[in-house]
C-alpha cells in the first residue's frame, strides 16, 4: 500500500517531550511574572529622611554616601529576560536530546515485535520475542504475539501433515486402480467380474475419503445454518443405523439419557455422533464388547457421552487420536469398517465449529470415554419421535 511519507513515531514522541518541557518552562516563567514581577513598580520613589543626606546645590549629593538603589520593574526585566531565554533554549535542546533517547528506549520492544512480525511474514514461524521486564503493555503485547506465532506454527505444521497424509491416502486407491487395470490389460483372460468388484471397492473407498475431506473442510469453516437440535434424537438415529454392525460384531449397543437440546447443523451433529459410535464399535473387543451412549442437559452445557470397552489405550496416544489419518496404535486397516482415518478428526472439527469441547479419557479397564460438551439452549418442543 502506497502511503505518503510522515514522521516516525520516535521523532513524534521526541518533539512531544521537548514541546511539553518547553511549555512547562514557559508556564513557570509566566507564574514568576504574574505572581512576582507585576507587583514591582515601574518607577522607584525614594523618600528622603529629614537630615539624612545634606544636599548640595540644585539638589545634588555633594558629600556623603548616596541613598541605596532600589531596582524597578525595568531593571528586573533587563536582568531576568536574557537568562530566562537561555534557560528556555537549554530546555528545548535538552528536551529534544533526552526525548530522543527516552523514546528510543520506550519503543525498543516495538522494534523487537516488528522484527518478529517481519520474520513471520517471510515464513519463519519458529522465532519468539520472549520480552523481558515488568508486566506492562509492551510485555503483554509481546506475549500475545508469541502465543499467536506458536498457534500459527502448530496450525501450519498440522496442515502440512494433513496435506501429506491426504495426498498419500488419495494416491493409494489411484495406484491400486492403475495396477488392476494394467494387470487386466496384460492378461485378457482374467476374470472381469472379480476385477470390476475390486475396482468398485477401491473406488468406493476413494469416494468415502473425498467426502470425509470435504466434510472436514466444511466443519472447519463453520459455514452452516444453525437450528435447534436434540442430541438424544441424533444418538438414537445413529445407533439405529449402526445396529447391524454392532450385531455383526456381537457388540451390545445401549442409548440412554434425556432430551438434550443444542443449536447447530443437524446433519453435521448426526455425522459427529455416527462417527463416535462407529469408532466405539470398531475399536472394541472382537466380540462381546459394549458401547454406551448417554445424553444429559446441564445448566451450562448439553453433554454427550460415548463409552466403549476394548483394549487399553496408552495415555500418550490420546492427544493424537483427533489428528487426521490416525487409527489407534497403527495406520493399517483391519477390515472394511476401519474407516479412512478421519473419524475423530471430523468429530473434533464439528465440535469446534459448534463452539464445544471434546475430551478423550482412557478407561482403566480398557476402551475410551468420549465427552462432548456443546452450548445449551432452553428447551423447545421437538417433533414426536418415531421409534
Amino acid at each position: 500500500m502506497n502511503r505518503r511519507p510522515g514522521l516516525s513515531t520516535r521523532l513524534k514522541l521526541t518533539i512531544s517531550y521537548a514541546g511539553f518541557l518547553l511549555v512547562a518552562g514557559v508556564l513557570l516563567l509566566a507564574v514568576v511574572w504574574v505572581f512576582l514581577l507585576r507587583y514591582v513598580p515601574e518607577v522607584t520613589f525614594i523618600t528622603e529622611p529629614q537630615g539624612s543626606w545634606p544636599r548640595g546645590p540644585e539638589g545634588s549629593w555633594p558629600r556623603g554616601p548616596a541613598p541605596p538603589h532600589v531596582p524597578n520593574r525595568n531593571d528586573l526585566q533587563e536582568a531576568f529576560v536574557p537568562p530566562a531565554a537561555q534557560a528556555l533554549a537549554f530546555l528545548l535542546v535538552f528536551g529534544l536530546l533526552g526525548g530522543w533517547i527516552l523514546a528510543g528506549r520506550m519503543l525498543a520492544p516495538l522494534t523487537r515485535i516488528a522484527d518478529a512480525a517481519r520474520m513471520a511474514a517471510n515464513g519463519s514461524l519458529s522465532h519468539r520475542i520472549r520480552l523481558e521486564g515488568p508486566n506492562d503493555e509492551f510485555r503483554e503485547l509481546a506475549d500475545v504475539f508469541d502465543t499467536m506465532l506458536a498457534q500459527l506454527e502448530s496450525h501450519v505444521a498440522e496442515q502440512e501433515r494433513f496435506a501429506a497424509n491426504a495426498s498419500h491416502e488419495l494416491r493409494t486407491p489411484l495406484a491400486i486402480s492403475k495396477t488392476l487395470l494394467d494387470v487386466a490389460r496384460n492378461d485378457p483372460e482374467q476374470d472381469h467380474g472379480e476385477l470390476i468388484e475390486r475396482l468398485r471397492r477401491v473406488n468406493a473407498r476413494a469416494i468415502d475419503l473425498t467426502e470425509a475431506l470435504l466434510l472436514l473442510s466444511r466443519g472447519d469453516r463453520g459455514s452452516f445454518t444453525r437450528e435447534p437440535v436434540d442430541l438424544s434424537l441424533m444418538a438414537e438415529q445413529a445407533a439405529e443405523t449402526l445396529l447391524p454392525l454392532a450385531e455383526q460384531r456381537q457388540i451390545t449397543l445401549e442409548v440412554t439419557g434425556e432430551q438434550t437440546q443444542t443449536v447447530g447443523s443437524a446433519a453435521l451433529l448426526l455425522r459427529m455422533v455416527t462417527n463416535l459410535i462407529q469408532n466405539a464399535i470398531v475399536h472394541n473387543f472382537p466380540t462381546g464388547g459394549t458401547v454406551t451412549v448417554h445424553t444429559q442437559s446441564q445448566y451450562d452445557a448439553s453433554v454427550l457421552w460415548v463409552e466403549n470397552t476394548g483394549h487399553r489405550v496408552p495415555s500418550e496416544l490420546v492427544p493424537t487420536l483427533t489428528e487426521p489419518f490416525q487409527r489407534g496404535t497403527q495406520r493399517i486397516r483391519t477390515d472394511e469398517h476401519a474407516g479412512v482415518g478421519l473419524g475423530l478428526a471430523i468429530v473434533h472439527s464439528i465440535v469446534r465449529a459448534h463452539d464445544g469441547t471434546l475430551d478423550l479419557v482412557p478407561r482403566p479397564t480398557g476402551g475410551l470415554l468420549v465427552t462432548i460438551r456443546l452450548p445449551h439452549v432452553p428447551q423447545v418442543p421437538f417433533p414426536n419421535r418415531s421409534h
